[in-house]
């Protein structure tokens, strides 16, 4: 063999090496990106549950809060601001604005249900009636689960951002637009809480 032969072979075979490199990068950020997706699916299904229970909270509702329209009107309201959110969010969690519109709505829905149980605690029969005590076992038994949902989406995402943070991952980060993931994260302390929705 020739020399030019010989250095051809060791740059072609340092050009592979380097290749399967990159791609092994790729590969390993693509695997979390779809991980963190996967994850906020599953906030997602919890979050449709939840605004599937509160048409049903709010009908119960109004039998019994005649005077209270416009409570019941808000956390409709809220609602249909927070699915049109989530179906935004969902339709990419890698889009950072969605998932904080998203968790903006949610702040909304959760301060709009807030109200609506300080109010039903005026009425006596409503906190006694059975659809309304399952209901509201329901949604807290959701709020539970989203929490859940978000603790494992946070997890995700957070092992995402830091492999794409990181030398050398961050050089080709950028390059293969694996732009940073948002964390499901509530703002407010005030709103950390599930609102309340059990009766005594």
């Amino acid at each position: 063999m020739t020399p030019v032969l010989i250095v051809l072979g060791v740059l072609f075979a340092l050009v592979v090496i380097l290749a399967l490199w990159v791609a092994g990068i790729y590969n390993s950020l693509v695997s979390l990106r779809n991980r963190f997706k996967n994850a906020f699916a599953q906030i997602d299904v919890q979050l449709k549950r939840r605004y599937d229970l509160i048409p049903n909270l709010v009908e119960v509702a109004k039998g019994y809060m005649k005077h209270e329209s416009t409570t019941l009107e808000a956390v409709i309201k809220a609602r249909n601001i927070a699915l049109a959110a989530s179906q935004s969010a969902a339709a990419n969690p890698a889009d950072a604005n969605a998932v904080k519109g998203l968790l903006s709505a949610e702040s909304g829905l959760t301060g709009a249900l807030s109200r609506l149980m300080v109010v039903s605690e005026q009425y006596p029969d409503l906190k006694a009636n059975q659809n309304m005590m399952q209901l509201t076992e329901e949604l807290t038994s959701t709020e539970n689960k989203v929490s859940f949902a978000r603790q494992a989406y946070n997890d995700c995402v957070m092992t995402y951002n830091t492999a794409r943070e990181t030398f050398p991952n961050v050089v080709f980060a950028g390059m293969f637009s694996f732009l940073p993931a948002e964390l499901f994260k509530i703002d407010d302390p005030t709103e950390r809480n599930a609102p309340k929705v059990q009766f005594t």
